[in-house]
């Protein structure tokens, strides 16, 4: 048990691998690879937690490294892919450092995340990787659409608009299944149906648009149920 214990901080230490990479690939000036490397944080973040509850091993150290981790995989490196990004399509060298606001705050989401209890059956904000997929996924989508978004212009509003999402006072539900009854779960099945049907037509194209989905049911469930009340 004493090696089974170091598992959870282990794929931590995997996803903050997953980072580090990711900027040399910015910083090398590959386009696509950012994109790579964050979805294979993703999953190191997926399995850490589950690890830890399958092992029942959290600690206070392994919360703490899986939010340093997370600052580097969805926090710089997505602001770094998006610098490079304006960077390259701006005469303005100063608009792409309006990119950074992407890292500082992913921070404060992550921060707000350590300390608010109310955070565990649902999200208060975009969680970091849902908006580090969607930023560095822009480059995926269709040529027609793409040219149109990687537009300094665009750019530069993507950035400001998400950067505020990640601290916005509003609920998002979590993919987090008690039990798997449709009662307990329409928004998390009908969510997950409509990402596989958009992931089968348009592959790795459908993730930007995955991610604005996951925004728009979330909000249209939370003001149903305050119309209902």
């Amino acid at each position: 048990m004493s090696l089974l214990r170091h598992i959870p901080n282990t794929l931590t230490s995997g996803n903050l691998l997953c980072g580090c990479v990711g900027l040399i690939s910015v910083f090398g000036n590959y386009p696509v690879e950012p994109a790579y490397f964050i979805w294979a944080a993703c999953v190191f973040d997926f399995l850490d937690g589950f690890s830890a509850r399958l092992l029942k091993v959290s600690s206070p150290i392994g919360k703490e490294l899986d939010s340093l981790a997370d600052m580097v995989s969805f926090g710089v490196l997505p602001a770094m892919a998006m610098y490079q990004w304006i960077d390259s399509s701006s005469e303005a060298s100063w608009i792409s450092y309006i990119a950074l606001s992407i890292a500082v705050f992913s921070a404060i989401r992550l921060a707000k995340f350590n300390v608010d209890t109310r955070q565990t059956d649902s999200f208060i904000g975009v969680p970091t990787p849902a908006n580090a997929l969607f930023l560095t996924s822009l480059v995926f989508l269709p040529e027609s659409i793409r040219a149109i978004m990687m537009t300094t212009p665009v750019l530069t509003g993507v950035v400001i608009i998400f950067s505020l999402l990640l601290v916005a006072p509003f609920e998002l539900f979590a993919l987090k299944f008690k039990d798997f009854s449709w009662a307990h779960n329409q928004i998390r099945f009908t969510f997950l149906a409509l990402s596989v049907l958009l992931l089968v037509i348009l592959k790795a194209g459908s993730l930007p648009i995955i991610i604005l989905l996951y925004i728009v049911i979330s909000l249209g469930s939370r003001i149903l149920a305050v119309k209902k009340n």
